[in-house]
């Protein structure tokens, strides 16, 4: 699994295409995607045009994607994949995650896909419906992907250790990844401790911080890290930018990057953080910054945005 891919994640789809044929030339070939996000089929144009252009073959490619809220059922879960791989023109993903610890109400994907978070957005007071499925059900499921084909490798998102312990204690296939939010606001220590004793890799999205959660109304200019005076300091003494700066942080330790980026400059850019170290006393100083800040918090935005509080994480 590369340690820098591109994060798919609020990209245009006008232009999605483009983007991943242009991160592929520029030396991506790990794309983490999503049924939410609502681009794979774009994203699959870009993937097929990767493979007929020669710029890489399949299996020199690693392709992510996520099991949304709504599919968590074991009789969704493999209907699901299966329009994964159909939206994005593939035979299988190499890693197949559970998107968030949190089972919805099923919507067919005839009434709409993705289907985002509403069970009914034309109720008068639209919310969230959840289910009682267990995440073993679920597991079970995902396990069967792997059987089949459909999925080289299973793992989860936004799952805490408890989580993840009460996972291991029945799987038959151990998940084989966890992403999570990290970034210097946020270090989570202890989750990275727990998934390298238990073998698990990490991912990190939202590496920048609070940049992506600005036109979301779920984080404020004065949170950025792109412009925090350590960060600032760091990359001028560097000669990098602050955004290298902190995937630098992350890739030092040891986590996977997922950037998302859409201009050719800031694509190389992403790409440009392997060619310089951080010393232990810049390490230090980044990881001070830690404050337990989440932007991604269905206990805060599920409230704000989908009328039903939601917690997860507490």
């Amino acid at each position: 699994m590369p340690q820098l891919g591109l994060g798919t994640w609020k990209i245009d789809k006008r232009t999605c295409a483009e983007v991943i044929v242009t991160a592929a030339k520029a030396g991506y070939r790990h794309f983490d995607c999503a049924c939410d996000y609502g681009n794979e089929a774009e994203v699959g144009q870009g993937l097929r045009r990767i493979v007929e252009e020669g710029i890489a073959a399949r299996d020199e490619l690693w392709i992510t994607s996520k099991l949304w809220n709504t599919y968590h059922a074991a009789e969704h879960v493999q209907p699901a994949c299966e329009k994964t791989l159909s939206d994005l023109g593939l035979d299988y993903v190499d890693l197949y995650l559970i998107h968030f610890p949190i089972a919805l109400k099923f919507v067919p994907f005839a009434d709409r896909y993705p289907p985002e978070w509403f069970y009914d957005p034309s109720a008068k007071e639209p919310g969230l419906v959840s289910e009682p499925i267990p995440i073993r059900e679920t597991w079970e499921a995902m396990e069967k992907l792997v059987d089949a084909g459909l999925a080289k490798n299973i793992g989860v998102c936004n799952f805490g250790v408890s989580l993840i312990r009460d996972l291991l204690s029945c799987a038959r296939i151990r998940p084989s990844v966890l992403q999570v939010e990290l970034h210097p606001l946020l270090t989570q220590e202890k989750l990275l401790r727990y998934c390298a004793a238990e073998q698990i890799a990490v991912t990190a999205f939202s590496s920048f911080g609070a940049e992506s959660y600005y036109a979301l109304g779920m984080a404020q200019p004065t949170e950025s890290l792109l412009k925090h005076d350590v960060v600032s300091t760091i990359a001028a003494a560097c000669d990098k930018s602050p955004a290298q700066v902190l995937l630098r942080w992350a890739v030092q330790r040891g986590t996977i990057v997922i950037p998302k980026a859409s201009s050719q400059a800031h694509l190389e850019q992403n790409a440009a953080i392997f060619d310089f170290e951080l010393t232990a006393e810049q390490m230090a100083q980044l990881s001070a910054l830690n404050s337990g800040r989440r932007f991604n918090d269905p206990g805060d935005f599920c409230e704000a945005a989908f009328n039903t509080f939601f917690p997860i994480y507490e």
